[in-house]
Order: C-alpha cells, then sequence, then structure tokens
C-alpha cells in the first residue's frame, strides 16, 4: 500500500501522477463496438476508480487518525479541536470514524502478515472493508486469494465465508458437511442455518441438527432454517411479555404442542406481538404522564389574560384525562376510548 507523503514536495508529485490518470472509456455511440467489449471496457475504468477510492479512504483514515491523536495528547476541549478540523473542512465526525475504521483495519491485515501491500489493490472498497470484519480464519482465506491476483468483490468475501462456515461449524452434522464439500449442497443455504441455530439454546440446537440429519436435503435446509428464525422470536420475545411472566403457563410445552401442529410461525407472531404491545403501552402511559405534567404547568402559567392557552389546554383535555380519546377519522365517527387507572386503583 502507498505510503502517506513525508513532506509537501512528495505529496506534490503524488498529485501530479493523479492528475494525469486518464480512462480509456468506450464510445457510447459508436455501434462497431460489441456489447461484451464495450461492458468490459467500463468494468475495467470502475475497477480503477473503485482501487483508487480505496487507497485514498485507507489514506484519509490516516491523516484523520493522526490529527485525531494528536488532540488527545495535547488538545484541550475534550476533542473539540478534532470536531473543528472536521467541521472546517465539512466531514462529518461518522464519515470521519468510519475512514479511521478502515485505516485500521488496513494496518491489522498488514501487521498480521496476512496481506502484502500491493494486494490491496485486488480488492473493491466494500470487499475490504468487509474483510476486516470477517473472522481471522475468513481474513486469511480471501487475503490467500488476493495474494493470488484474484478479483476481490463482496460477493467473493461473502462466498468464502459462507463456505468456511458450512465447513467449519459444529452445529452441522457430517452427512451436511460431506454434501457441501463435493458440491451437492451449495453453502449459501448452510450459513443462515448455521447463524440462526448459534442463538437457540443447546436443548433445542439438538433437535434441529437431528433433522437437518435425517433428511440432508436443501428443502430440509431452507425449513429448518425458518424454524430455527422463528424459534429464536418465540423464546426472545416469550422472555420478554409480562403477562407470560405472571402465569403459570408453561413456554416450553406450548412450543413443543405449536411445533407439532406446525404453527411455530404463527405463535412466534402472537407472542412477538404481544411484547411489542406491552412496550407500548408501558410507553404510552410514560407519555401520558409527561403531557398531563406539561399541561398542569402551563395552566398555572396562565390566567384570563391568555384565552388562546387555555382553549389549547381544553381542546387537549380528551388526552390528559383519566380517559384518553383518539378519532381514528378525520370525520370523528370512529372513536378509540382507553382508561387509565391511577396506581391506587384495582
Amino acid at each position: 500500500m502507498a505510503q502517506i507523503p513525508d513532506n509537501l514536495n512528495d505529496l506534490a508529485a503524488a498529485l501530479e501522477g493523479i492528475s494525469d490518470l486518464t480512462f480509456q472509456l468506450p464510445d457510447p455511440e459508436d455501434e462497431q463496438i460489441p456489447e461484451i467489449e464495450f461492458l468490459q471496457k467500463v468494468d475495467t475504468a470502475w475497477q480503477v476508480c473503485d482501487r483508487f477510492d480505496l487507497q485514498t479512504d485507507i489514506w484519509r483514515g490516516k491523516i484523520l487518525r493522526i490529527v485525531r491523536d494528536r488532540e488527545k495528547k495535547g488538545g484541550e476541549g475534550r476533542g473539540s479541536g478534532f470536531l473543528n478540523w472536521l467541521k472546517e473542512r465539512e466531514i462529518s465526525k461518522s464519515q470521519a470514524y468510519s475512514w479511521i475504521e478502515l485505516a485500521n483495519s488496513a494496518d491489522t491485515l498488514l501487521e498480521q502478515g496476512r496481506l502484502e501491500p500491493g494486494a490491496i489493490n485486488n480488492f473493491s472498497k466494500r470487499a475490504f472493508i468487509e474483510t476486516a470484519k470477517s473472522s481471522p480464519e475468513v481474513q486469511q482465506l480471501v487475503t490467500d486469494a488476493a495474494q493470488k491476483g484474484d478479483r476481490i468483490t463482496r460477493r467473493e468475501v461473502r462466498q468464502l465465508s459462507e463456505e468456511w462456515t458450512a465447513m467449519n461449524s459444529e452445529l452441522l452434522p457430517d452427512e451436511v458437511k460431506e454434501q457441501a464439500a463435493s458440491g451437492a449442497m451449495p453453502s449459501r443455504y448452510l450459513a443462515p442455518l448455521v447463524r440462526e441455530m448459534e442463538k437457540l439454546p443447546k436443548s433445542h440446537q439438538k433437535a434441529l441438527r437431528q433433522e437437518v440429519t435425517d433428511n440432508p436435503d436443501v428443502d430440509t435446509v431452507k425449513q429448518t432454517t425458518a424454524d430455527a428464525r422463528n424459534l429464536a422470536k418465540y423464546l426472545d420475545a416469550g422472555a420478554q411479555v409480562q403477562a407470560l411472566k405472571q402465569s403459570s403457563l408453561d413456554l416450553e410445552m406450548a412450543l413443543e404442542e405449536a411445533l407439532r401442529l406446525g404453527c411455530l410461525n404463527v405463535a412466534a407472531d402472537l407472542v412477538k406481538q404481544a411484547s411489542q404491545l406491552e412496550q407500548t403501552v408501558a410507553k404510552l402511559y410514560t407519555t401520558w404522564k409527561r403531557l398531563g405534567g406539561i399541561a398542569d404547568r402551563l395552566y398555572v402559567d396562565t390566567g384570563a389574560s391568555t384565552p388562546n392557552l387555555r382553549s389549547l389546554l381544553n381542546c387537549l383535555d380528551r388526552l390528559v384525562g383519566n380517559i384518553i380519546e383518539v378519532p381514528l377519522d378525520d370525520a370523528g365517527d370512529r372513536i378509540i376510548r382507553l382508561k387509565v387507572f391511577n396506581d391506587s386503583e384495582p
């Protein structure tokens, strides 16, 4: 990877080289150019832009990092100097830290010896970021491919990640791994299954694993992935619903019955909606209390000299009282009424 220029002369030389950068773009109106050749030339130009963009953003990240670190060491105002530096250059804080993260990722890959500097040019920008976020094992697979000169896009990173997941996860039975290794079972179906199963307790993982072992085919893998996803939603939402915690319901037995009847998706959605309703009601009560307090303060500050403010308060009476009234249409023909009981009321 190119280094940041040490002085202004080096910088000027670097910029001079950049200014000479030209693209041999095909004429879009030239009908003599075959479509395949036209697209190849455009793709080549695009790859040049992509690589140059990646190098530039890594440089930017390194520059921003030293500005930030300088501020941490000797600056005052808890980083305000760095923020002002960004503001002067119209750079958002989130954009700055995304560049710094990119520079850190480049340093990590280079320092660990996984990537030669020149191989960075084989990455698209998004593929490089995706690689930096991957596990060390996937990083090694991707960088090995880049070292060989392969063009690395985000699709290649994801494919290698899925293949590694499929071949190394203990959650998948050997029968399925063998099919994945031979190409009979596409790894793109197995990675989502592993991700969903990782969210579950071991008892449920075992049952799903046995299901795939008995029927190691694509349809079973797809269905098991959906079951695992719904199961995770069911368990997660069930643990949050207060109405279930305050009852003698056996949530596991209800789950087994839903699995037996093939309606796990419906049961999971039911529990999820119940959780959302409880959260909405709690938020409604908090907002209602806050609204009432604000209305009381405004009432104290108003009087006969502020008839319009008093009118405002009167209009909002239907929202701040114990009975909340909200029309469901503009005509007011349909109204929903909710009664809020005080804590002391039964």
